[in-house]
């Protein structure tokens, strides 16, 4: 019997956008022991009716299969996707990282900021708050670099994802 190996999937969701969709989300993952590495959420059509999910979660390929499986039957849902097997896909996080330092610090963090194409959305005269967009792991590797020049806050979104080329959520 060949064993499964775990990792990560994005997972993508069309719900109702309705009150308690999201808690009912949350719960069959905390319910069942999965957990939620990533989580955004927002009305994605003209009426805000309908509601896109991204869920970012780890698990061997079958416990991925039960879970989408899962949210098909727990959540007022129109399209479950795991864009991970799929095919290609983008996936985006945006952070704000605020740095409190001064001297060669503060210098050495503009530099790393501009090597890394992050804009200093508020800037004074002993701190900066960057705004970065990117993979995670771009944003992680942002994140260790300021960590020795005086790291203070981070706030992340959370990743955004979609289909690349023509293919979309529907089509799939």
């Amino acid at each position: 019997m060949q064993q499964e190996i775990s990792g990560s999937a994005v997972i993508s969701l069309l719900v109702d956008n309705e009150s308690g969709a999201l808690a009912r989300i949350v719960e069959l993952f905390s319910g069942r022991g999965y957990n939620i590495q990533s989580l955004t959420v927002a009305p994605v059509d003209e009426n805000q009716a309908t509601s896109r999910v991204n869920v970012v979660t780890t698990g061997t390929p079958s416990a991925i299969r039960q879970i989408r499986a899962q949210i098909a039957r727990v959540v007022p849902v129109s399209r479950v996707v795991d864009l991970t097997a799929e095919g290609p896909y983008v996936a985006r996080e945006m952070a704000l990282v605020k740095v409190v330092s001064s001297g060669e610090p503060r210098t050495e963090a503009l530099r790393i900021a501009q090597a890394f194409r992050a804009r200093a959305v508020d800037t004074t005269a002993s701190s900066f708050v960057f705004e970065l967009t990117g993979s995670t792991e771009k944003l992680d590797s942002f994140i260790e670099l300021m960590r020795p020049l005086g790291l203070a806050e981070v706030s992340r979104t959370g990743v955004a994802s979609i289909c690349r080329g023509p293919q979309t959520i529907q089509s799939i």
